[in-house]
């Protein structure tokens, strides 16, 4: 089975509230507790949109399976080349190397936008993720114990990080 990587568009937004809605649902790779709405979506997709961000969807038999971004790391001016990247897989999609996929385009967009500095935050026990982080690069630079309460026990978030290309010319202000 093929899986086509592509930008997203906005009517792929209910599969990805979906996959991102099953994350919160029942998993511990989003620290929250209430599944969004669509407007919620819709407004992080225009945020998205703003910010010049890309948003990745891999599809597979006309499905969205999978999808990835990254955004603002801190909202500083002096943190612009760092961003905080996110990959989510679709339930009955995981374990297939999607994420791989998704991350490769991901990885490319940074480039091209001169990026200097990926961050991932991780659940510590999310050992696919920090498998699949590494495999790209990503070291851990930081382990933050029991900063998350959720399914009724403390989590610990992993940072990753990953160092791209020094930027060009790198520009303050």
């Amino acid at each position: 089975m093929d899986t086509l990587i592509r930008k997203a568009t906005e009517q792929d937004l209910p599969a990805i509230l979906d996959i991102y809605n099953d994350a919160i649902l029942h998993t511990t790779a989003v620290y929250n507790y209430e599944p969004h709405t669509l407007d919620m979506r819709k407004e992080w997709w225009r945020q998205k949109q703003l910010g010049n961000f890309p948003v990745w969807v891999a599809e597979r038999s006309g499905a969205v399976a999978g999808f990835s971004t990254y955004g603002p790391f801190r909202m500083w001016a002096a943190y612009k080349y760092t961003a905080e990247v996110s990959v989510y897989i679709a339930p009955g999609y995981r374990r297939l190397g999607i994420a791989k996929l998704l991350y490769a385009s991901l990885l490319q967009s940074a480039k091209e936008q001169q990026l200097h500095t990926l961050v991932a935050g991780i659940d510590a026990a999310n050992d696919s993720s920090i498998r699949l982080h590494e495999h790209f690069g990503f070291v851990p630079v930081a382990h933050f114990r029991e900063v998350g309460f959720k399914f009724g026990r403390w989590l610990d978030l992993v940072f990753m990080q990953l160092i791209l290309p020094t930027p060009d010319h790198p520009a303050e202000g």
